[in-house]
């Protein structure tokens, strides 16, 4: 029996998991925590890294392994390979305004969706590479190559030293801002216009390349989610983490001019057109701190109060937005009466908020999903999940409960052992599906309350 070892450094915390290659057999896992915050320096992943493969029993009988992370973290390397400073993450919306100035300097968010496939917004690491270069020129100055977060766990995994030994895959490259989905290549132009010189940046690997040895390429963690959910064309994956996103299995590349959609690739070869929200699983956390209950129990309140909670409407901007792009917003509560004054009102309002959120989501792909598919942490709740077909409208699919970014490294892991044009088909296991009636009026007042939110 072959092994294969999938890791998920998330932004919170670093699973891994290790599987048999042939069947996708769970064989055993582990996991460690991350530092809280938006700037994190890379050495806590590395730490975390090794707490979690420990606790999974090691990697000596492991045949392969690959690495799914967080997107868009900007890692900055000097000529030695040292970090220059510690990584803006992707939630960190300090580099809002220098967004907006490069949309400006290219002409445009037309002339940025028809070069890389999206608008910048705050989470890409080109607008932190501009943000960096504006702030601390000293350190921009240093910076002689740029890498994601799941490239420099891959590199340190490797042993390498020199910064030629830099690898990413092109779904994790198509959300830097600098690299295109039309032409599989970077854009130095864009690098330059962001840092002022142009960086060495990973080389962008095929699906079953080999990173070093027994190294597959890794991903982002949307593209090993997709991959870990065995999703293919028809399919629309909703995730509800630390970030709430929507995305789709398709055949060609895209480019929404909106910004809404960002026109990624994936992990196999295809594209991952997606939307994403700041604020999903973690809204579900902050409404149980107030209620004063463990999220299990908010679930049960927000299952007891009526659908709609009688009016009662929670605009869930805790951190800013990303869709829609709102970087400086806050949550908001309204249409609070006496009627609804409980806690189980205010338990249904901030799941249907969540919700609405990722409905929103869900229609700016603008597609008719043969399946969606509902998975993440807030996936587990089951108000989320009874409630969720109420408000996209749709029939909803929920695998069982899994950690499916670090399945999906598992699985491409697998892959580079198989080296066949197709990774290798391994059991979701039983999928569970919910229906319901849309609840009538609820999306309408979340769009008043959010307009005010915006306004």
């Amino acid at each position: 029996m072959s092994l294969v070892a999938g890791i998920d450094s998330s932004t919170q915390s670093c699973k891994v998991v290790i599987r048999d290659a042939g069947t996708g057999a769970l064989v055993r896992e582990g996991r460690a925590a991350h530092p809280d915050g938006t700037e994190v320096h890379p050495d806590a992943w590395w730490s975390a890294l090794q707490q979690a493969l420990e606790s999974a029993g090691g990697l000596g009988d492991v045949d392969a392994i690959s690495v799914g992370a967080q997107q868009h973290g900007m890692v900055c390397l000097d000529e030695s390979g040292n970090v220059v400073r510690p990584a803006l993450l992707w939630n960190d919306t300090r580099s809002a305004g220098a967004a907006q100035d490069l949309i400006a300097e290219l002409g445009g968010p037309e002339k940025w969706a028809e070069a890389v496939g999206s608008v910048p917004v705050a989470s890409f690491t080109v607008t932190k590479l501009r943000w960096l270069a504006r702030h601390e020129p000293d350190n921009a100055a240093r910076v002689a190559a740029v890498c994601l977060p799941h490239d420099w766990l891959t590199w340190k995994l490797s042993g390498a030293t020199g910064l030629d030994a830099l690898a990413t895959d092109r779904g994790d490259a198509s959300g830097t801002g600098y690299w295109s989905p039309f032409t599989n290549a970077y854009r130095p132009d864009l690098l330059e216009l962001a840092l002022g010189h142009v960086p060495h940046v990973p080389k962008v690997l095929q699906p079953t390349e080999s990173a070093g040895g027994r190294l597959a390429p890794g991903t982002g963690d949307n593209m090993a989610a997709s991959l870990g959910v065995g999703a293919g064309p028809g399919d629309i994956v909703v995730s509800i983490g630390t970030s709430g996103v929507a995305f789709a299995v398709a055949d060609r590349p895209s480019g929404d001019a909106t910004g809404l959609v960002a026109g990624f690739a994936d992990a196999t070869g295809r594209f991952l057109p997606l939307v994403c929200t700041l604020n999903a699983a973690r809204v579900l956390d902050a409404a149980a701190r107030i209620v004063g209950v463990s999220v299990g129990e908010l679930s049960d309140l927000a299952l007891q109060a009526p659908p709609g909670a009688d009016g009662l409407v929670l605009v869930p901007y805790l951190e800013g937005e990303r869709t829609p792009n709102l970087p400086d917003a806050t949550g908001s509560v309204h249409g609070l009466r006496l009627v609804n004054a409980t806690p189980g009102h205010f338990a249904r309002a901030a799941v249907e908020g969540m919700l609405c959120g990722l409905a929103d989501a869900l229609d700016a792909l603008r597609l008719t999903p043969e399946r969606v598919l509902l998975i993440g942490g807030g996936a587990r709740s089951e108000a989320v999940r009874r409630i969720a077909p109420s408000v996209f409208g749709c029939q909803v699919l929920v695998p069982p409960p899994g950690e499916y970014v670090a399945d999906g490294a598992a699985r491409q892991a697998a892959w580079l052992l198989a080296q066949s044009p197709e990774p290798p088909a391994w059991s979701l296991g039983e999928v569970a599906a919910y229906e319901g009636d849309p609840t009538p009026g609820l999306r309408d007042r979340y769009h008043e309350a959010a307009g005010q939110a915006a306004g």
